[in-house]
């Protein structure tokens, strides 16, 4: 039986403080992903860990570490595979206005908004940034009041500055975050999550929805802007690059295992995907973890 979670996401800070900042060192098995959002900007550092994102309409998989920037009210899936040894995981949550409803007006500030504006399309930080970056952020947990402040404010400042950066949502597609239609749209997402390695058919995931065929891929094009079968396919796809970085399984055996049953359409599909052969990504992975 599939329960529905909230999809509204209170965030709370600890007593005297307009941030909330946490830092995990283990994978925290316990918890269970879910598809959510808050009116709260999200900055996440992983300094060494493996995982999926899925941002708005955005799925792709790191190995290694990430630093993303997530919009108020962009819905998001947050989890990770695992942390690795010595791995962190800090996540840092606050609202536009936490400094007060007109700071971020000011003239000085328009580079901070501007960040704030680019954060709703999803953002990830490159190598560079990350590098420089990231020990500020994991240092937040040790310092209080306006020590926490001035340094946050530095990170933003950096993080406003740097060109160093992709958009996760660059089409601009906007999720609609409609409550309703977000709690739909977390069951589809488990399901695919739990069994795009298996053939899904449209009558079997629009009756979970208790939706008719053509409804249902009305829905879900306009909720989010792709059709099921290439979200199905980009689910895979991911899942294959995750494959290739960690097992010593053959490419045709990746391909299988991932629920492709034909391996030129495989290939085809994680080309137009990655830009790169599944050759190539597993050479490029394994020279980037030497």
């Amino acid at each position: 039986m599939i329960t529905k979670k909230p999809t509204l996401e209170k965030i709370t800070p600890s007593f005297g403080s307009s941030l909330l900042v946490k830092q995990h060192v283990e994978f925290l098995k316990t918890i269970t992903p879910f598809w959510h959002f808050h009116p709260e900007i999200e900055l996440v550092y992983v300094n060494k860990g493996k995982g999926k994102r899925h941002i708005g309409n955005h799925i792709s998989y790191f190995n290694n570490s990430q630093l993303v920037l997530i919009g108020s009210n962009l819905p998001h899936v947050g989890y990770l595979d695992r942390l690795t040894t010595n791995g962190k995981e800090t996540l840092i949550q606050f609202k536009p206005e936490f400094l007060g409803e007109q700071f971020f007006t000011i003239p000085e500030m328009t580079e901070i908004s501007q960040l704030f504006e680019r954060a709703k399309q999803g953002v990830r930080f490159n190598i560079e940034i990350k590098q420089s970056i990231g020990p500020k952020i994991e240092d937040l947990v040790n310092l209080e009041g306006a020590n926490r402040i001035i340094s946050f404010l530095e990170i933003l400042r950096d993080l406003a500055t740097t060109k160093d950066y992709t958009l996760l949502n660059a089409n601009g597609f906007a999720f609609e975050t409609i409550p309703q239609d977000s709690d739909k749209i977390e069951v589809i997402y488990k399901h695919i999550n739990e069994n795009f390695n298996e053939h899904i058919s449209l009558d079997e995931i629009s009756e979970l929805v208790s939706m008719t065929v053509p409804a249902f891929c009305r829905y879900f094009k306009k909720s989010t802007g792709k059709t099921f079968t290439k979200l199905v396919n980009e689910y895979r796809v991911v899942h294959a690059t995750k494959l290739l970085a960690e097992s010593t399984m053959s490419i045709a055996d990746v391909s299988f295992e991932c629920g492709f049953n034909n391996f030129s359409h495989f290939n085809k599909l994680f080309k137009e995907f990655t830009g790169k052969s599944a050759s190539k990504y597993r050479n490029e992975m394994k020279n980037l973890i030497q």
